[in-house]
């Protein structure tokens, strides 16, 4: 049968995003990035609440002791379980104010990897960085616009990150010490696409990567094939993480930002969160160890 997709969530996010599932509380935890706020839903019930965030958070991801790290308008930020308290531990880019974080994604190994971008999309000045469980960071590479992902391989030897505006996929060696190496392109599609944005892994490896102004989820084979491409009611699905207790649901963040009336009328589910069945199974998110 054919992959079925609901709205689970009318949110109407402005620039829904990195949404990740905790195993912990069986829930799906994503943002609204230019909204200010983080979601919380839960499948079994149905019941979603939100949280304002008192500034921009682009990426989250859940700590091995309980709360969140996530990547910020400020820097790197530790988030507690009541989602109260927002602490920023560093800021790798102050000579940038015009840059943000924005996607983030933690490793098999436990270290979290997010990116930065100019927060008006013009510049190419974002960069990739590794927060290690010591809270020590660096910089793996440069020369991102709007970076998205990043995605592992099922056994953590490969990551995978894309520049979004570039349509592009790459394709990274990754160490056991967090080391990247070997640099390529891994996929590269054209305007007719849309623009390859958030993505995850499935437990095959395969790359199940959302399209902002696309209208679809494309699943990629580790040999960067489209093997699949599955339709949404949404002109801009932004990213997608499986989830539920046997990891075989996906779940689909959306935006609305810059949709004009026009386009809003004909998609009115813009901006909110969907599920998917049947779109393949995944594995459990990592945490953080720090």
């Amino acid at each position: 049968m054919p992959p079925a997709i609901r709205c689970v969530h009318q949110a109407g996010a402005l620039l829904g995003e990195a949404p990740v599932w905790v195993a912990s509380e069986q829930a799906l935890f994503w943002l609204d990035v230019k909204g200010c706020q983080i979601h919380r839903y839960d499948p079994v019930t149905g019941a979603c609440r939100s949280i304002r965030t008192p500034f921009r958070v682009g990426s989250l991801a859940p700590r091995a002791g309980g709360g969140f790290v996530g990547g910020s308008e400020r820097g790197f930020v530790l988030i507690d379980e009541a989602l109260s308290r927002f602490d920023v531990i560093a800021d790798p880019e102050p000579e940038l104010p015009g840059n943000r974080f924005n996607d983030g994604k933690v490793d098999p190994q436990g270290r979290f990897w997010a990116g930065t971008m100019d927060d008006a999309e013009e510049a190419s000045t974002g960069a990739l960085y590794r927060l290690d469980p010591t809270l020590q960071w660096s910089r793996q590479d440069a020369g991102y616009r709007v970076p998205n992902g990043p995605a592992f391989s099922p056994d953590g030897s490969v990551l995978y990150h894309t520049d979004s505006p570039a349509r592009t996929v790459y394709r990274y060696e990754l160490s056991p010490e967090g080391e990247l190496r070997g640099k390529t392109v891994f996929a590269r599609f054209g305007a007719e696409h849309g623009h390859p944005d958030g993505m995850t892994t499935d437990a095959e490896g395969n790359l199940l990567i959302a399209f902002w102004d696309g209208w679809c989820i494309r699943k990629v084979s580790p040999k960067g094939e489209v093997i699949e491409t599955i339709e949404v009611p949404v002109q801009r699905p932004t990213s997608c993480a499986f989830g539920g207790e046997q990891h075989d649901i996906l779940f689909v963040t959306s935006a609305r930002i810059d949709l004009s009336e026009a386009e809003l009328e004909k998609q009115p589910q813009a901006g909110h969160l969907f599920s998917i069945t049947g779109a393949g199974r995944g594995m459990p998110a990592p945490v953080f160890a720090g």
